[in-house]
């Protein structure tokens, strides 16, 4: 079956999230609806639309016109299994002891590597994009430090990589939250593909807006974007014990700074810092009460 996409993008990520709201409305209705803060990009989003049948191009462009947005761009889809399409694209990522895959590329697990599977049907959030490579460095070099983890938060867990991550490496007692049921569906297959049910809880949750993630925690993993991270520095304050560390990511290099000034305020301090192209991963300590 052929699928049609409608593509724009926006300067403000909060006109954008307003424009996929409104193409949830539209006559056909799209099967889904996204909004992506594009890499590299600063603040500009793109949004787009997945459609079964051709998309109503008038009422695109009055949507765009109302929204302050580029002209959509409509294209059809080949009739392609993205799947497997995914899968055979999507190499291994390497990221210290860990090594996340998609189900293929991987022959022969080399000694002390941890793996840890990504379904290939939901492909964000499997360590290729750098704010995710970036945490998973951060974990990495916090287990190698010797830094206790006995109790994790990952906030916005997405595709629950980094959960994972913090289960297998430490055997910690894991929470995962995220605002959006269809991640938490992806998280729950994503546990299953890993012989991992039962080992990490799943919590709908938006930040930590759920008394099962009041801590105390030894780590909380936030790979999420600036402005809900500094939002939230007096919630992850109460949430970690004096001496816990907190790993933030999806924080461009320039915004950097900023996060560490407005976590310093409520008690962090900053242990290391992971560049990956234009994204910043912070390890933070919390260093008082």
């Amino acid at each position: 079956m052929a699928t049609w996409t409608a593509l724009t993008t926006l300067g403000d990520r909060e006109r954008a999230e307003a424009l996929g709201r409104a193409l949830e409305t539209l006559d056909p209705e799209p099967s889904g609806v996204g909004v992506i803060l594009l890499e590299d990009s600063g603040a500009t989003c793109e949004v787009g639309g997945y459609f079964a049948d051709a998309p109503d191009e008038i009422a695109l462009a009055l949507l765009a016109a109302a929204h302050g947005a580029a002209e959509f761009t409509i294209s059809k889809l080949p009739d392609v299994d993205w799947v497997a399409h995914v899968r055979r694209e999507l190499a291994p990522v390497d990221a210290g002891r860990f090594l996340v895959h998609c189900g293929s590329g991987i022959e022969t697990l080399p000694e002390g590597r941890i793996l840890v599977r990504i379904e290939s049907s939901m492909a964000f959030g499997t360590g290729h994009h750098g704010t995710t490579l970036g945490c998973l460095k951060a974990l990495d070099r916090l287990v190698g430090y010797g830094a206790i983890i006995r109790r994790v938060a990952d906030i916005g867990c997405g595709t629950a990589v980094l959960a994972m991550a913090a289960r297998l490496a430490c055997g910690a007692e894991v929470l995962a939250s995220d605002v959006d049921p269809v991640a938490l569906e992806v998280a729950r297959a994503n546990l299953s593909a890993n012989g991992l049910e039962g080992c990490v809880a799943l919590v709908e949750a938006s930040g930590f807006n759920d008394a099962r993630l009041a801590g105390p925690f030894d780590l909380v993993l936030a790979n999420i974007l600036r402005d809900p991270l500094l939002g939230m520095a007096e919630d992850m304050a109460r949430a970690l014990r004096t001496g816990g560390h907190a790993v933030l990511g999806g924080i461009l290099a320039e915004q950097a700074d900023q996060v560490v000034k407005r976590y310093a305020s409520s008690g962090f301090s900053l242990h290391s810092r992971e560049n990956v192209g234009e994204w910043s991963t912070l390890t933070l300590a919390r260093t008082s009460s």
